[in-house]
């Protein structure tokens, strides 16, 4: 059972399990995968792209990667495009800063912890 736990702690983390059950990092979670959807939703409407083209574009869009093998194609488009980006992004560093505060109030706990049970 202790080496299931060891396997299992890893996982939860990279799933971020631990920053989902923080109640003060949920609405800022939600926000972005909502989000992600709702552009995946707009740019498969505008464009026409497929599911998977239109949620690679925009997490491509959204992460700053931007390798370019999908664009806007029409003025209207590009508009849209800018704008959903820039509010995009700051989402999404909103979440990035509410995941550094999780783990670092995780990491907090986990040293005073272990200097309690030196003592």
């Amino acid at each position: 059972m202790k080496h299931l736990i060891f396997v299992l702690k890893p996982i939860s983390r990279l799933l971020l399990l631990d920053v989902l059950r923080h109640p003060d990092t949920r609405p800022i979670m939600i926000w972005g995968v909502l989000w992600i959807l709702f552009g995946t939703v707009l740019f498969h409407w505008l464009e026409g792209w497929n599911w998977i083209d239109s949620l690679y574009f925009t997490i491509i869009s959204l992460t700053t990667v931007g390798y370019g093998d999908f664009t806007p194609t029409t003025p209207l488009t590009k508009l849209i495009a800018s704008f959903f980006i820039l509010n995009g992004v700051a989402i999404l560093l909103g979440l990035l800063d509410q995941i550094r505060k999780v783990r670092s109030e995780n990491l907090m706990a986990r040293v005073e912890r272990a200097q309690k049970s030196e003592a």
